[in-house]
């Protein structure tokens, strides 16, 4: 029988990317061979990614349809969306049908399946189509997932979209399994209605559409554990043909992922946290898309320094506003007093596990809260967009390792929770245990563990066939 072959195609965006990443590594480790695809945008930009290629793994890339300098920002996810969407499937299509035989060198065996993004439906409908069994992969939590699959339901009972200066603690009952935590203001931003046009972010549309849409793959995979979402993905069960939930992945593959980062990480800032204290540093960042203000800049800043801590913040150059970043590192080196260090971005795990890491100050993306999590670091959530929302309500109302910062960003508020965050034995206690729960996971013989060795097993099955 030959050799098991993915191909794996993430959303082109960082977080997207990390996570599949890991995903391949894990695959590799399993004996299978992997083709990794990118946007040409991307790969172009994926540091070392060449370099890193091995005989089981390659990269290849697709267009995205925009043009070189297009910026490919937060505020342009729509038009990436379309684009890909429009100029993707037939360069997807040549790619899978070239696939489909065994390499003439020898080198790649013929393609086994797709384990496509779930936010890339065009990549499962054309795999089915040309007899590729498909698989999606959702890079989100499951709760975020479970959300976006009730709101149907929500909008037919009235509860969504949420009007314009409507009580945001109001509850919200018809999300199963969180009828007891889940307010209004937890669920996906895009489920409120927006003030200046009280019109519904069609985004909300979109992904709703996608994650429908996975129902129809041949299983749904998930980065994450039995241990922190059992309840949501026993619901979402109900709806797919099989789950499997086998992360956190950055905590499972041996060998780390290839060419995760698009960004330069500064290492630097490892050298500079070796001559702190323990326990005596703030980690600020907001993820690789969050854009903020320079008023919001300024409140962080001086909620970080009243806070009296050292704090090491990744500020992105393209993330406040039309800010040049020469004057916030000015700003931020100003006020920090020698305490504070800024990256344009870290080696975030590193930076996690490093004894000088008291807390973690994050917009609660699913990697950077898995991440959190797994090192048994304290967080301090301010959400963003997207799953953002109801993870940071996890992280303080189910799991009770970190404060939910969410629609406030205030300096005394801010300064407030980073210090009960570095200071609070229960939030520290929580964090550990849960951890210690999540590490036994991805351990042999734990759920995720368990789950991955299942996944092989599936995708060996195409093989045969």
């Amino acid at each position: 029988m030959a050799p098991a072959h993915v191909l794996v195609f993430p959303w082109p965006l960082q977080g997207h990317i990390n996570s599949m990443l890991h995903f391949a590594a894990g695959l590799l480790d399993a004996g299978l061979h992997v083709t990794f695809v990118h946007t040409e945008h991307n790969l172009r930009r994926a540091h070392h990614a060449e370099a890193v290629a091995t005989p089981r793994l390659r990269f290849v890339s697709l267009p995205d349809g925009l043009p070189v300098d297009h910026p490919r920002s937060v505020g342009d996810l729509k038009d990436v969306a379309k684009s890909l969407m429009t100029t993707g499937p037939a360069a997807y299509r040549a790619l899978l049908a070239s696939a489909l035989s065994p390499a003439a060198d020898g080198g790649f065996p013929a393609l086994s399946c797709v384990v496509a993004d779930g936010l890339l439906p065009f990549a499962i409908d054309v795999a089915e189509e040309l007899g590729v069994p498909a698989l999606a992969f959702r890079t989100a939590s499951a709760c975020s997932f479970l959300a976006y699959l009730s709101v149907p339901r929500l909008v037919e009972l009235g509860e969504v979209p949420i009007p314009v200066g409507a009580d945001l603690d109001e509850p919200v009952r018809s999300v199963p399994g969180m009828e007891d935590f889940l307010r209004r203001r937890d669920l996906p931003n895009s489920c409120r209605r927006r003030a200046k046009t009280d019109d519904v972010d069609p985004l909300l549309q979109i992904l709703v559409g996608y994650t429908a849409h996975s129902c129809n793959a041949r299983a749904l995979i998930f980065n994450t554990a039995a241990s922190l979402e059992r309840s949501a993905l026993a619901h979402i069960a109900l709806h797919m043909r099989d789950v499997f939930a086998i992360g956190p992945l950055h905590a499972v593959s041996a060998a780390p992922a290839p060419a995760a980062s698009l960004w330069r990480e500064d290492d630097g800032c490892m050298a500079w946290l070796d001559g702190q204290a323990d326990r005596s540093v703030v980690y600020v960042s907001l993820g690789s898309l969050a854009v903020i203000s320079l008023e919001q800049f300024t409140e962080f800043l001086s909620g970080l320094v009243g806070s009296g801590y050292a704090f090491l913040w990744v500020l992105r150059p393209d993330m406040v506003g039309a800010s040049q970043s020469a004057v916030l590192q000015e700003a931020v080196d100003a006020a920090g007093n020698g305490k504070a260090r800024v990256v344009d971005w870290a080696p975030q795990r590193d930076v996690l596990r490093h004894r000088t890491v008291g807390c973690f100050l994050t917009h609660a993306g699913w990697n950077s809260t898995l991440e959190g999590i797994t090192e048994g670091v304290p967080l301090v959530c301010w959400p963003f967009f997207a799953d953002q929302h109801i993870n940071s309500r996890f992280v303080g109302a189910v799991w009770g390792t970190g404060l939910d910062m969410k629609d406030v960003c205030e300096r005394a508020v801010v300064e407030g929770m980073v210090r009960q965050a570095m200071e609070s034995g229960q939030l520290r206690m929580s964090a550990q245990v849960l951890s210690q729960e999540v590490r036994r996971d991805v351990a042999e013989g734990g759920s995720s563990a368990t789950e991955f060795q299942r996944l092989i097993s599936f995708i060996k099955e195409f093989g045969k066939n």
